[in-house]
C-alpha cells in the first residue's frame, strides 16, 4: 500500500473515532508529511517534552530532522491542555501531538481491537516509539490482585499495553503477528514504566512492592533501614518534612557480562558499576523468553534493564536516563536527613554522566 493511500485510510479512520477534532489534537489528521520522519512519545507532558528538547539541544540525543508526535488516550486522567499550549506557545514546530479514542477493556488489549487500524497505520509511518515513566499498571493486566500496586490512570495503561502488544507481540496471544515483523529494526525504548509496560505487553508479571516482597520491610522506617542499594525510590520523604529530601535514590548497576551494555552501548569500565537515577516501588518478575536481561539490581534481585533477543532497536531501563538534572549542577538535594546536600550530576559523578551519554548515543544510532 502507497503512502498516500496509507495516509488517506488514517484520516478515515480518525473520523470515524474522533467525535469533535481538535486540530492541536489530530497531528495525522492536518500536518503529517510523509517526506518526513517521525518518532512516537507516549505520554506527552511538558516535562517529557522538556526533557527530549533538552537532551538534543545539548547534543546528548541525535535525531536529525527527526519530529516527534506525542500519542495519548482520551480517557487518561492527565489533562493534555497545558501541552497543547506549551506546544504553541513556544512554536515547537517539530512536536505534535495525537489524541486517540475507542474502548479499551482488559478484555481486548491483546487482541485486534477499535485500535488495531491505527496502530498499524502510526507504526508504518514512524520509525520509533518512546515510552515515558508514570504510575502502576493494573495487576488484573498480569493476572494477579490488586494488593500492593498504586493505580491511578488505568485507561493510560490500556491504551500503552495494547500499543506494546500490536508491535512486539505476546504469549498471552501467541497467535498474533506483531507489526515488527514486517520492520525488525523498528525502534522502542522503554524508560521504568515503560519497561514494565513492554514486560506486560509481552506477557510478563510484576514484583507489586519491592521493599514488601523481596525484602520483607513493610514501613518507611523499616525500608529507610535497608542498603542504600537496595532502595529504589526515598522513603526518607515519607518520614520528615523536608523539601531538600529527594524523592528518588541513586544506586549502582550490576551490568551484565558480555550484554547489551558491553557489546552496544559500549561500556568498557568493567570495574565501575554506574550509577543511575531510580524513582519505582515495582520491579519486573516473570518475563518472556523474547527478553535478555541486561542489568540488575547489585544484589541481583531486582531486573534493571532488558533488550529483545529478535529485535535489535527494542531495549528498556527501570532508571531514568532522560532527566536534565543529570547532566549539569542544578539545585542540591539529599537522600537522609544526615546527608550533605548535592546535585544530581554530583552524586552520579563523572562515571555516571558517561554512562548515560553512551547509552543516549545507542539511543541515537537506533533512531538514525
Amino acid at each position: 500500500m502507497g503512502i498516500k493511500r496509507i495516509h488517506l485510510q488514517f484520516l478515515l479512520i480518525f473520523s470515524l473515532f474522533v467525535s469533535t477534532p481538535v486540530f492541536a489534537q489530530n497531528f495525522f489528521n492536518t500536518d503529517y508529511d510523509p517526506e518526513k520522519s517521525y518518532i512516537l512519545l507516549t505520554h506527552p507532558t511538558v516535562e517529557n517534552i522538556e526533557r527530549i528538547r533538552y537532551l538534543i539541544d545539548n547534543r546528548i540525543l541525535y535525531v536529525g530532522e527527526t519530529e516527534f508526535i506525542g500519542i495519548y488516550f482520551y480517557a487518561e486522567r492527565y489533562d493534555y491542555s497545558e501541552t497543547i499550549r506549551y506546544i504553541r506557545d513556544n512554536n515547537l514546530e517539530k512536536f505534535h501531538l495525537q489524541r486517540l479514542t475507542g474502548t479499551l477493556t482488559l478484555d481486548n488489549i491483546f487482541e485486534p481491537n477499535d485500535f488495531t487500524n491505527n496502530f498499524d497505520i502510526m507504526f508504518s509511518q514512524s520509525k520509533g516509539l518512546i515510552l515515558f515513566g508514570g504510575p502502576d499498571i493494573q495487576p488484573e493486566a498480569y493476572g494477579e490482585v490488586k494488593n500492593l500496586s498504586e493505580v491511578t490512570d488505568p485507561q493510560r495503561h490500556l491504551m500503552e499495553l495494547s500499543l506494546v502488544f500490536h508491535l512486539l507481540g505476546s504469549n498471552k496471544n501467541p497467535n498474533f503477528t506483531p507489526f515488527l515483523e514486517r520492520n525488525p529494526k523498528y525502534f522502542i525504548l522503554g524508560i521504568c514504566l515503560g519497561m514494565q509496560t513492554m514486560n506486560v505487553a509481552t506477557g510478563g508479571t510484576m514484583i507489586q512492592d519491592i521493599p514488601t516482597e523481596l525484602y520483607d520491610a513493610h514501613t518507611p522506617q523499616e525500608i529507610v533501614q535497608l542498603d542504600r542499594d537496595n532502595i529504589h525510590r526515598n522513603y526518607w520523604q515519607e518520614i520528615f518534612d523536608n523539601p531538600q529530601l529527594m524523592p528518588v535514590n541513586f544506586h549502582p548497576l550490576r551490568l551484565e557480562i558480555g550484554s547489551f551494555f558491553e557489546k552496544e552501548v559500549h561500556w568498557n569500565k568493567s570495574n565501575i558499576s554506574p550509577k543511575v537515577l531510580s524513582a519505582h516501588h515495582q520491579a519486573v518478575e516473570d518475563l518472556n523468553s523474547c527478553w535478555e536481561v541486561t542489568a540488575r539490581s547489585m544484589d541481583g534481585k531486582v531486573i534493571e534493564a532488558i533488550h529483545h533477543k529478535k529485535y535489535p532497536n527494542v531495549f528498556g531501563v527501570q532508571f531514568h536516563p532522560e532527566v536534565t538534572a543529570l547532566y549539569e549542577d542544578m539545585e542540591e538535594y539529599k537522600f537522609s536527613p544526615r546527608d550533605v546536600p548535592q546535585t544530581y550530576h554530583q552524586i552520579i559523578g563523572r562515571d555516571g554522566v558517561k554512562f548515560e551519554k553512551l547509552f543516549w548515543k545507542r539511543v541515537s544510532r537506533a533512531i538514525n
